[in-house]
């Protein structure tokens, strides 16, 4: 099961533009036309919609990899959107925050994991669950 390990808060007040290439990269052969930087990019503002609704959480197992969500991978999560079927969310599930797919299935709703190896976990009437937030963007290395 993956869990979440750490949660973390966006600095907002720095901005820090990184040089990126003025073009669409291709996975092909390079274009020496193509051999220039011309914009800068801050991440905060290509990555976070929602300022004041976002966090970041660290992510451990590997539960959610056909997701591409790995251990040890940072997730930027916004509490600000609309909860529907269908999302990766971080949800407390019994006292643990763990980040899965929401799926209501014969209309049952489910935390459903990203890995064959795993089962979907059913979400009773009994069980202590809140959703907070709905999974953006996945930070991974490679």
């Amino acid at each position: 099961m993956v869990k979440v390990t750490e949660v973390y808060f966006p600095d907002l007040y720095t901005s820090y533009r990184i040089p990126m290439a003025g073009s669409h990269i291709s996975a092909g052969f390079p274009s020496p036309a193509d051999d220039f930087i011309e914009v800068g990019l801050d991440l905060n503002t290509e990555l976070i919609k929602n300022p004041a609704a976002t966090y970041f959480v660290r992510v451990s197992g590997d539960s959610m990899v056909d997701a591409g969500i790995h251990n040890g991978d940072i997730l930027i999560v916004d509490r600000s959107l609309e909860v529907r079927e269908g999302k990766i969310v971080i949800a407390i599930l019994d006292g643990e925050l763990v980040v899965k797919r929401l799926r209501r299935i014969k209309g049952q709703l489910y935390l459903v994991p990203e890995n064959k190896s795993f089962r979907p976990i059913p979400i009773h009437e009994e069980s202590e669950f809140l959703i907070w937030g709905i999974v953006t963007n996945v930070i991974h290395s490679v």
